[in-house]
């Protein structure tokens, strides 16, 4: 049974969101989120990080490592990743495979937490009522994690269009608006239903 969840972030919006989304995803399991100074920050200490916890950690603790994936190519990051798991000795869920144990997952926001907005629109909608309640209908919008021309820079556009946000966007604020309306269990985003998977897959198996 999984008794705490070590979930390792890139930046304060995505940290804040799961704040509020992690408590759904996991009732009563403890979860602790360490948020890094910025995505290199994270993969440059994420091998000594990995290599301690390897001494100690419980049997009973999983780590979930959850990165943007930006202008990266996804396969490519996510060998990265595995790898600097593997080399300290810990077992990935990709190595071990659907239905068994692992101690770290590994799981890349596609292309970053505004593709998980764009692929709840309902609570979008919630949070800033002007916008369009038709927009996910749109070609362009139809996969949340394939929005060209850069995801958070979209979802910038969308808001100003409706008033919102005409100075810039302000993720951090974003966040407290939309992720307390947010149901893990219909998100579009398949890089949301990964982490969701992933997450709960730790719950059951761990």
């Amino acid at each position: 049974m999984l008794e705490k969840l070590i979930v390792m972030v890139e930046e304060p919006s995505m940290e804040a969101a799961l704040e509020i989304l992690l408590p759904r995803m996991l009732g009563e399991v403890e979860f602790q989120i360490i948020r890094f100074q910025c995505k290199d920050d994270l993969l440059k200490q994420l091998p000594d990080r990995l290599n301690g916890y390897q001494s100690w950690l419980p049997a009973s603790w999983a780590i979930v490592v959850l990165l943007d994936r930006d202008d990266d190519e996804c396969k490519d990051l996510k060998q990265r990743l595995e790898s600097m798991a593997q080399q300290a000795g810990l077992v990935t869920k990709t190595q071990a495979g659907a239905g068994n144990s692992f101690r770290v997952a590994n799981r890349i926001a596609i292309e970053e937490l505004e593709a998980w907005y764009f692929g709840d629109w309902n609570a979008v909608q919630l949070a800033y009522p002007r916008v369009s309640a038709t927009l996910p209908k749109k070609a362009s919008f139809r996969d949340p994690d394939a929005i060209l021309g850069g995801t958070w820079e979209a979802f910038e556009r969308e808001l100003k269009k409706c008033g919102y946000f005409k100075t810039g966007l302000r993720k951090f604020e974003c966040t407290r608006a939309i992720a307390p309306h947010m149901d893990v269990t219909v998100n579009r985003s398949k890089s949301f239903q990964a982490f969701h998977s992933a997450v709960s897959s730790a719950v059951a198996w761990v």
